[in-house]
């Protein structure tokens, strides 16, 4: 079986790329007309929400540089730890929701320094994988449709996040604790 799946996998990827074309090319669409046409779109997207990605990555960076975050886990410790939460997770916590290359960072930093197969590195391994980055949703895709309001989207999300860290938490307690 895992022969199969290894090369359906290694053929899916061409496979997708020679099919749609052709597919296309046979029933009558101007195949790189709308290859160019959706090209110049993303390219004017990318030019819209510019701004708002740029000003959600300076004050991801201030937050960071500043010393907010780590100040931010220090006074969370007392509760975390409390509830049995290592401190080291915090920094990511805090993170995830927003900048996902900023969380894998630190996702990274603690497999290093504490193991894959650590409590610690499974956390993170899990938090990772079951929270979102929030910030950079609304950033970029209310952004690109133009949405100001976030309304209770932030609220949402953040509440989102919250309740994939304690589960993950919970999960990763119950089952490799």
């Amino acid at each position: 079986m895992s022969e199969i799946m290894l090369a359906i996998s290694k053929y899916a990827i061409p496979f997708i790329l020679i099919f749609i074309p052709l597919y296309a090319y046979i029933k009558g669409v101007p195949v790189y007309e709308s290859f160019v046409a959706g090209a110049a779109e993303g390219l004017k997207l990318a030019v819209k929400i510019l701004p708002f990605l740029l000003g959600m990555l300076v004050a991801i960076s201030v937050f960071r540089a500043s010393g907010a975050m780590a100040g931010l886990a220090a006074v969370l410790a007392p509760v975390t730890e409390f509830f049995g939460i290592p401190a080291e997770v915090m920094p990511l916590a805090l993170m995830r929701p927003l900048s996902g290359s900023g969380a894998l960072a630190i996702t990274a930093d603690l497999l290093n320094a504490y193991g894959a197969d650590s409590f610690i590195g499974r956390l993170a391994s899990t938090i990772q994988g079951s929270t979102d980055t929030t910030f950079y949703i609304l950033t970029v895709y209310f952004g690109a449709v133009g949405i100001k309001k976030y309304r209770h989207a932030l609220l949402v999300g953040l509440c989102a996040d919250f309740i994939s860290f304690v589960t993950a938490f919970l999960i990763c307690r119950a089952v490799f604790l």
